[in-house]
């Protein structure tokens, strides 16, 4: 068995203390912090919030160790039969896969601060925590007493938890699962309508997959009063942080049911339905895969489909939601040099950011507009009988019941035994390859009554200049830059801060100045590292950034009838 202690004297300094019980069995003793946590493909340094390490013998007696490595020590553990390790840990980060400690709450993702040893990584845990006695306890492991337990390490990496006297639940259940909703933080929930939303998502993915992997399930979510959008996904859980409190039942409502679709459609993808390199997860160093497209791209892809499909979406909610990916990816040039398993790949070089302008793609977009071309190519391909939910389920009948990871052979292989079509191609071309995707949206769109359309974009910086900017106060930060546009010919750098154009201050009202002098030469007035400098764009007549967009054809034929139902079925 083997303890964990959890407790602060002092909350506003954010130094969780942290107490590990762990029986040993040889003379040496490696104990390790996890580098990083699943959902989040990079390092996550864990180790740079751990202060005061020491080690105590089962006498209370100090025991000698040294730091081997960034997350790992070495313990002399000679004629020891159990140690306890203390430390602190600082937690002053508060997003979905954080751990977090004010005066108001203590939140904790044990894969963040929670050491282990080889050795008692499959042995029963049991965790103590020492909270007010008016303080509520979210999570999905077992409660036992005033504490939790787990059965190994790795169900307690996955098991967040909030502690706080705000916490508010209600629950609901489909097919004999109860779904537990927890909301911490200041917030005035409407349950019915929550409750029947998030209700109807949940049958539709349980209808599809016939089974749901796990005997119940827990909605932490973090409500915050300042601006936030986050999730992670657990096996038995996910946490996803929101905010403006005043607004998440206003504006935000969208995001909340379709970040809560999306991790849960995670519990049978990437979390059963696991890429072959991570089954099992080493928490000690980069688990390598290139199957980010499926376990992010088809999550991406099935989440906001999954509203539709099950009618918390209409279809034009549905579509602003595919548009966004659009966008995102056409005004990405990164697509013309690194494929989407590259990608996959390099989110341990360079993370989530970002990186390097054009260089490589995301996992996310370029993941669901190929679940998308993939799905309508197995309905094409049988006449409409089955699509990629066909193809998930038997992934999680075929593999994960039966204790397998998946490899992309084998989601290859399922793809063509269930649609009876090569994907040899589809592979080469748009997974390992950088072929340019508009005549394989095009054609998906069209077989189901949609239409992909274009057109420039309405602000003369986009359009006209081929440039993005953020507000930067009164000024503009540059943070796109269209390859041989007239920003890039003009010498226009990232981060440059447009002051004026044509002498004028842009005073907030960048793209208004540009149109006024529509058929003159634009000089701009820019700010570049404590520099002031000049420079004039060239304009030429054509377009760069376009806006991209799907609508219903106007009039379905026949066979476009038949595929749009059997799609949004």
């Amino acid at each position: 068995m083997v303890k964990y202690i959890f407790s602060s004297e002092n909350p506003s300094h954010q130094y969780i203390s942290i107490r590990v019980v762990v029986p040993v069995l040889g003379d040496l003793t490696i104990v390790h912090l996890p580098s990083w946590r699943p959902g989040r493909y990079e390092l996550g340094n864990f180790a740079k919030n751990v202060k005061g390490f020491k080690v105590f013998d089962q006498n209370n007696k100090k025991v000698d160790f040294k730091k081997i490595s960034k997350d790992s020590w070495e313990v002399l553990t000679k004629d020891i039969t159990e140690i306890n390790i203390d430390y602190m840990y600082f937690a002053s980060e508060l997003n979905a896969g954080s751990t977090f400690l004010s005066a108001d709450q203590l939140y904790v993702n044990p894969v963040n601060c929670c050491v282990y040893t080889e050795e008692t990584k499959h042995d029963n845990i049991e965790v103590d925590i020492n909270i007010p006695t008016n303080w509520k306890i979210a999570c999905s492991m077992k409660k036992s007493g005033n504490g939790l337990v787990a059965s190994n390490f790795e169900e307690l990496a996955d098991s967040p938890f909030i502690c706080s006297e705000l916490l508010q639940y209600n629950q609901y259940e489909v097919g004999g699962i109860i779904f537990h909703l927890w909301l911490n933080g200041e917030i005035k929930p409407d349950w019915s309508r929550l409750i029947k939303d998030f209700k109807l998502f949940t049958e539709k993915q349980m209808e599809k997959f016939m089974e749901f992997p796990v005997p119940e399930y827990h909605f932490l979510i973090q409500i915050l009063p300042y601006k936030a959008y986050h999730g992670v996904e657990h096996q038995r859980s996910t946490v996803i942080t929101l905010g403006p409190s005043y607004d998440v039942f206003g504006s935000l409502y969208k995001e909340l049911l379709g970040v809560s679709s999306h991790e849960l459609y995670h519990t049978w993808n990437v979390k059963a339905i696991r890429p072959i390199e991570m089954f099992p997860y080493d928490f000690k160093k980069e688990n390598y895969s290139e199957l980010g497209y499926i376990c992010e791209g088809i999550t991406t892809y099935m989440g906001d489909l999954f509203l539709y499909k099950s009618g918390v979406f209409n279809l034009n909610q549905y579509l602003f939601e595919m548009n966004k990916q659009l966008q995102k990816h056409f005004d990405n040039h990164g697509r013309f040099n690194y494929s989407v398993a590259e990608s996959s790949v390099d989110t341990w070089l360079d993370g989530y950011v970002p990186g390097t302008p054009a260089r490589k793609v995301s996992i996310y977009t370029e993941g669901c507009l190929l679940a998308f071309v993939t799905d309508v190519m197995i309905f094409k391909a049988t006449d409409n009988q089955f699509g990629i939910d066909t193809v998930m389920k038997r992934l999680y009948f075929d593999f994960y019941l039966k204790g397998k990871g998946v490899s992309e052979e084998d989601y290859k292989s399922v793809l063509e035994n269930v649609s009876g079509i090569s994907f040899d191609q589809f592979f080469e071309d748009f997974i390992h390859g950088n072929k340019p995707y508009e005549s394989i949206l095009t054609e998906a769109f069209e077989y189901i009554g949609l239409e992909l359309n274009h057109k420039p974009s309405p602000f003369y910086s986009h359009g006209r200049l081929g440039f993005k900017t953020i507000p930067n106060g009164a000024n503009f930060l540059v943070k796109v830059i269209y390859p041989g546009g007239p920003a890039n010919l003009g010498g226009l750098m990232l981060e440059d801060e447009i002051i004026a154009v044509n002498g004028y201050a842009c005073l907030g009202e960048l793209d208004k100045w540009l149109n006024y002098f529509d058929n003159d030469l634009k000089h701009l007035t820019i700010l570049r590292a404590g520099k002031i400098i000049q420079s004039t764009l060239p304009e030429v007549d054509r377009n760069f950034y376009m806006e991209y967009s799907v609508s219903p054809v106007k009039k379905l034929n026949t066979p476009q009838v038949k595929a749009f139902d059997a799609w949004k079925k």
